[in-house]
């Protein structure tokens, strides 16, 4: 069993949403697995409708990437516009950044109208590993201004950003005052509570074993009951597992790692990141960091594709850190901890709907805190007969990695290895 204490967010959880285990047998609207923000989100809008609503998590509330992540509320998707145009036309391109901008204002106002303590900052810094990115980033905010009238970002010469952040290590930087930072298990569990308040009865410690679609509904069964509903939400993301193999092959479950320091002092933690900002910079397997309310560093850096975590979580992010911040060399890190995300092939999140009543909302491939809480609002409007903001994200293909379920891991890989050579490497 995981250590918790390795965990700063689970060390400072400001609540607790204690749940049942599921037993019996239940008939409902709509059944929801995973019990991260994907699933809370849902349940949380459709109870709210006044939809009956049963959520079964096999761990804890938060226990994936919703309660291990870096915190960051980012805009846009993984891919820039100028690439979604290409690939989708100029409508549909802009519709994937209204959807987007919708996400973030979707974080903001819950945490506003229910005065969610997660301690939110606005302001997330994207900066360039590579002289070409920064180019690129120049390109796109003048891009974001100009065409889209989106107004909140702006360009950061390298001069200005070396006054903004301690490191040598980047060329410039976009800077969104419309994004920002939070305390990601707080907020997950705030939701939690408030799906409850609307009437939704979460269940802990209650997996899913068997998904059976009948001419009566969908049956869910878990070790201990049963379930039938006329709607089924997939919200599980890099939990997945073998419960519904038609969509399993959609998505790469890969792990992701975070240290946190010992804490700075507010002035060191200001000399770090003037600005208290979050910052994600552009290398295929990104660096993304931030300070804490109590002034430690939160750095998260390198991936693995295994079943398996590092021995030593802080000695294998460590060397990330400190390539980024060498003035930081044998800071002592206190806690060090991983989880779980799915990625997709092209890194666009894969939503589908299968027979009308089967919803899927999964690949957020790093996105998922302002993307995932939006998921569960869309579903539930496409369970209400309102299928257009979710089907925009359906309509977006997804491509099943090669090899399918077991094999794709190869080929992965093998791809990031590519990468991994090319963000050392390249210009």
């Amino acid at each position: 069993m995981e250590d918790i204490r390795h965990q700063y967010y689970q060390q400072t959880v400001n609540k607790q949403v204690n749940c049942p285990t599921f037993s019996g047998q239940q008939q409902v609207d709509v059944c929801i697995v995973g019990g991260g923000l994907t699933g809370l989100s849902t349940a949380l809008h459709c109870a709210t409708r006044g939809l009956s609503c049963v959520l079964l998590e096999a761990e804890t509330l938060g226990f994936g990437a919703s309660g291990r992540n870096g915190g960051q509320v980012s805009p846009g998707q993984r891919l820039d516009q100028t690439t979604l145009e290409a690939k989708v036309g100029h409508e549909p391109a802009g519709k994937l950044w209204q959807l987007a901008l919708d996400s973030i204002d979707l974080v903001r106002n819950l945490i506003d109208r229910h005065q969610i303590d997660c301690d939110f900052v606005p302001g997330v810094l994207h900066t360039a590993f590579k002289s070409s990115h920064a180019k690129e980033m120049r390109d796109n905010v003048r891009k974001l201004n100009e065409e889209y009238g989106y107004h909140d970002t702006r360009y950061i010469e390298r001069d200005e950003l070396s006054q903004m952040l301690a490191s040598p290590r980047y060329h410039g930087a976009e800077l969104d005052m419309r994004a920002g930072h939070l305390h990601p298990l707080n907020f997950t569990l705030a939701l939690a509570e408030l799906a409850q308040q609307a009437g939704a009865s979460l269940y802990e410690r209650s997996r899913a074993t068997k998904v059976t679609s009948t001419k009566q509904g969908i049956r869910i069964d878990t070790a201990d009951g049963q379930l039938m509903a006329s709607k089924l939400v997939l919200g599980c993301n890099g939990y997945l597992g073998d419960l519904f193999p038609k969509v399993a092959g959609k998505i790469m479950p890969i792990n992701n790692f975070i240290v946190a320091s010992r804490p700075l002092g507010e002035n060191t933690a200001r000399q770090l990141i003037r600005d208290n900002v979050a910052v994600a910079d552009s290398k295929f397997v990104i660096n993304y960091f931030r300070t804490t309310p109590d002034h430690r560093l939160l750095f998260g850096g390198g991936e693995n594709y295994s079943s398996r975590f590092p021995d030593d979580i802080r000695t294998f992010v460590r060397p990330y850190l400190e390539e980024i911040f060498p003035q930081l060399q044998g800071i002592e890190l206190e806690y060090g901890w991983g989880g779980t995300l799915a990625i997709t092939l092209n890194r666009m999140p894969h939503f589908q709907c299968l027979d009308n009543r089967i919803y899927v909302a999964q690949g957020y491939s790093g996105h998922g805190v302002a993307l995932a809480t939006l998921a569960g609002k869309l579903i539930d409007q496409a369970i209400a007969g309102q299928p257009d903001d979710f089907n925009a994200l359906a309509r977006y293909p997804t491509p099943t990695f090669p090899g399918g379920t077991w094999l794709r891991y190869p080929g992965l890989v093998a791809g990031m290895l590519y990468y991994a050579l090319r963000d050392k490497f390249g210009n």
